[in-house]
């Protein structure tokens, strides 16, 4: 189980798809955050509201120049950064028989983006994402979704996530889990945690 963003997905940029939101397309990353993200996102994420009648109502609010489908492109191709080193290990891994799949908070127009644009559909499993699924890492709910969803037993589940939270929810709940900073290889993680 791999998380995306942060993980599979990571940009260059510390400041993540929005760096040069202003600048590309006149928007203000702080309205965003505080009119779009901190407001109706929660929502969307989980699958309660749909992401595009909602992002659309907050343009029309602080940026009525920008098409809602221009913001949603814009912000799906400049948060498609893979990296490839881990991709072709996942790669290889399912080569020799070991499914593979993306655990991730997700709603549905990226994770459709992300399984179908980005291709990453050829290369897994699965893709168990929060608004499919109702639910976020941590809360345990997520991980005990994706055993029911996939048969697999907690502790025959090894998982890669950035953020320490999610890797300690894993735990909780019996998977294997690493900590995923991209200093450390995936095999040398999964041997550590099959010892």
């Amino acid at each position: 189980m791999v998380d995306v963003d942060g993980v599979l997905v990571r940009h260059p940029d510390p400041a993540g798809w929005s760096v040069h939101l202003e600048r590309d397309l006149g928007i203000s990353v702080q309205d965003l955050q505080r009119y779009f993200f901190a407001v109706h996102w929660d929502d969307i994420v989980h699958g309660r509201a749909g992401l595009q009648a909602r992002l659309s109502r907050v343009l029309a609010e602080v940026a009525p120049h920008v098409e809602c489908g221009t913001l949603v492109d814009y912000w799906f191709a400049h948060d498609a950064h893979v990296d490839r080193l881990l991709l072709d290990d996942l790669i290889a891994l399912r080569e020799q028989e070991i499914e593979t799949h993306l655990a991730t908070v997700q709603e549905h127009e990226r994770a459709r983006y992300l399984w179908t644009t980005m291709g990453f559909g050829v290369h897994f499993d699965g893709m168990h994402y929060a608004a499919l699924l109702g639910c976020s890492k941590p809360d345990a709910a997520f991980f005990h979704a994706i055993e029911s969803r996939t048969g697999f037993a907690p502790d025959e589940l090894f998982f890669i996530d950035d953020k320490m939270a999610n890797v300690e929810g894993a735990r909780a709940v019996g998977w294997r889990a690493a900590h995923w900073t991209g200093e450390v290889g995936l095999r040398t993680l999964l041997s550590a945690v099959m010892d």
